[in-house]
């Protein structure tokens, strides 16, 4: 994280806008960007759509504190400061065409592959990569394939990648676990900090590339399950069409919030 922006923030131009959150330019500020997180509820590369009111700004205040958690253990987030419940400022970064997926237990597509049941402990946390393109609908890919796409330069920006997220992994599970909630898969996705982008990409230069944690991590990119319960807290419940959609969001920031808010 940066040092926080000072003074007034002027919105500029839409950059672009995805399935949950619009990214505009900041006036005077090139290396910033402002995210404004939708109210959109998305499954199944957008073929299932819905929305509620107010699931924008859970999202960003979950994610807000996530990232702020992150940075106290000495993650790098892209996040650099709030503007209010549905809106943050981060840094802009390049991002790497990733989705990177690390799962504590089976559960969702992959426990049908395998034929597993859903809920089954993992004995270690199992990272996975997907190449990010919706026309593809974002396929799972080995770590040649991933190199293949040029994704990044060097199998050791994917080992890096992969220890990041093993990080990041054992923090949420703490981060989640004193809220009385369960970890059980998330997505992740990386950039490079765009000031320094050329140079960490060149191929002499891959340990000057500082990694950086970018989009969010809220109850649409990750599986979160209830610790006594098991009642499932994120977007599960609409892909599967559960039910108490909001309730559970609203439930799952009010349990983070009691936790850590006065602490972060």
């Amino acid at each position: 994280m940066s040092e926080v922006l000072s003074g007034e923030l002027k919105k500029g131009e839409l950059l672009y806008e995805g399935k949950a959150k619009r990214a505009y330019l900041i006036v005077d500020h090139p290396d910033w960007l402002w995210l404004e997180y939708k109210d959109s509820l998305t499954a199944f590369n957008a073929q299932k759509k819905g929305e509620f009111a107010g699931k924008g700004a859970i999202n960003k205040q979950v994610s807000s504190l996530v990232f702020r958690y992150l940075e106290k253990h000495r993650v790098s987030t892209h996040w650099v400061q709030d503007i209010d419940e549905g809106n943050l400022i981060c840094q802009r970064l390049e991002m790497i065409p990733l989705e990177v997926v690390v799962r504590n237990r089976l559960a969702g597509s992959t426990a049908k592959k395998f034929n597993r049941p859903e809920g089954e402990a993992l004995e270690r946390p199992l990272v996975e990569f997907y190449y990010k393109d919706d026309a593809l609908q974002d396929p799972f890919i080995s770590d040649e394939q991933a190199l293949m796409l040029g994704t990044v330069n060097k199998q050791g920006q994917l080992n890096r990648i992969k220890l990041e997220a093993l990080k990041i992994n054992e923090c949420l599970i703490k981060f989640f676990s004193e809220s009385q909630i369960e970890l059980i898969d998330f997505k992740l996705e990386f950039g490079w900090n765009m000031g320094a982008a050329a140079k960490g990409m060149a191929e002499d230069s891959e340990a000057l590339a500082p990694l950086v944690l970018g989009d969010e991590i809220s109850p649409d990119s990750c599986r979160l399950w209830d610790q006594q319960t098991g009642e499932r807290m994120d977007k599960d419940r609409f892909r599967r069409d559960l039910g108490a959609v909001e309730e559970n969001y609203r439930e799952v920031l009010k349990r983070v919030q009691e936790r850590w808010e006065k602490e972060l």
